[in-house]
């Protein structure tokens, strides 16, 4: 791997902690400890790695030459029954994620738009724009409405409650076969999503930056 490659690998395994990390401290305000006891609250990687997700994917991608790297850390358990708003406390407990995502982004940003004044190097700046790309895919990704991604806790809060109960169903099921819902996921990306997402990504990524 060149090292640029490596540094992406490696910002992509801290943006997927962070992201998990943000979903623990949401579940933490308000009201569940199931994270905080559970040790998922800690700045340590190696409690959120996944070998096979946070590891061995991305490096796979980076060595086949693949456009997009992605990632996952380990799910951070919390439980909705314990949140103190039960309408939308799962919502904001998933939202967080992707959320803790795009701040990255924007500070990475706010580093390449202050490149002049940090005399940064032009290697730096184009891997700091990288990971811009890479945390703002993260976001949009995740918010997709199919489970197991966050979208899907999302979503249904803004639904009428007879088509919410037919999606938290729709949603259970695939929660059960977690196969079939990450194929699902993986089809409507690379038929549906991939195109529009990286065109949308690289846009508000170059806008972020002011090009």
């Amino acid at each position: 791997m060149e090292p640029i490659q490596i540094a992406m690998v490696i910002a992509l395994i801290i943006s997927v902690i962070i992201h998990e990390m943000a979903h623990g401290y949401a579940a933490n305000w308000l009201g569940d400890p199931t994270a905080r006891l559970a040790g998922r609250l800690s700045a340590n990687p190696l409690v959120h790695i996944d070998p096979l997700m946070s590891v061995i994917l991305p490096g796979l991608l980076v060595l086949s030459g693949s456009p997009i790297l992605f990632g996952a850390a380990k799910p951070v358990p919390y439980n909705p029954y314990n949140l103190s708003n039960q309408k939308w406390g799962e919502a904001i407990v998933a939202f967080a994620g992707p959320a803790a995502n795009i701040v990255i982004a924007v500070v990475f940003a706010l580093i390449i738009r202050s490149a002049n004044i940090l005399s940064l190097s032009d290697s730096f700046v184009q891997l700091a724009f990288s990971i811009i790309i890479l945390n703002i895919f993260l976001a949009f990704f995740n918010l997709v409405p199919i489970p197991p991604l966050d979208g899907s806790k999302i979503f249904p809060r803004f639904l009428p409650h007879s088509l919410a109960m037919k999606y938290e169903g729709f949603r259970r099921t695939l929660e059960r076969n977690v196969g079939l819902a990450f194929a699902l996921v993986i089809i409507l990306f690379v038929v549906v999503l991939a195109d529009p997402l990286y065109q949308v990504t690289f846009w508000l990524a170059k806008a972020l930056i002011g090009a």
